[in-house]
């Protein structure tokens, strides 16, 4: 390990850095909150040098998203009002694993279609993320989409609550980067989702 030769921190190159598994004592777990779309804790946590802390926790049932690019690299987004920011937020089509057995790309073609009306050929993974772990355990899963048609009339998804008025829009994917460095989109996996897709065709 080198240090850094002028300020705090190490000397990281390569593949020499990654995310590690870790997980410190939970003394005791006092659920307060359960529901069929996520449970929350507060948990007292002992740290490696025995001290003590008090941590809330979220426990979503995990979640999808689909960043579905056309034949002419125009992405899917689609745009809904998210109560908790107050906003009305431009957003790859996801969703929760509320679905029991579901598997995770199945869910994310669900969501595809239920939410944009659309059906996909070809399916990859293209991320994942921690989405705010600071309090939530919460990893979503990004796919990519391609081969994209557009779900029968007589088969798409009524949508309710907050989906009943949400639009769909096809941006192409350099305005999106745009759109993302000038702050016009925010949400977290969208942004990341974008910058992912340019950083693989640079």
């Amino acid at each position: 390990m080198t240090e850094h030769p002028r300020l705090p921190g190490s000397l990281a190159a390569g593949d020499d850095l990654a995310d590690t598994a870790e997980s410190w004592a939970v003394e005791t777990s006092e659920s307060v909150y359960e529901s069929g779309y996520l449970d929350m804790s507060v948990d007292t946590v002992v740290g490696p040098d025995g001290d003590r802390m008090r941590r809330v926790v979220a426990r979503p049932r995990g979640a999808v998203a689909v960043a579905a690019l056309d034949e002419d690299n125009r992405l899917l987004l689609v745009q809904q009002y998210r109560h908790p920011v107050a906003l009305r937020l431009l957003e790859l089509p996801a969703g929760t694993l509320d679905v029991e057995g579901e598997e995770p790309q199945d869910a994310a073609a669900r969501e595809l279609a239920e939410e944009a009306d659309v059906v996909a050929q070809h399916w990859g993974p293209l991320l994942r993320l921690a989405t705010t772990a600071g309090y939530s355990s919460e990893i979503l899963t990004v796919y990519e989409a391609s081969g994209l048609t557009a779900v029968p009339e007589g088969e798409r998804t009524e949508r309710e609550a907050e989906e009943a008025d949400m639009r769909q829009w096809w941006l192409p994917l350099d305005e999106a980067v745009t759109a993302v460095l000038d702050g016009r989109i925010i949400d977290a996996k969208t942004v990341a989702a974008i910058m992912t897709l340019q950083s693989r065709r640079s």
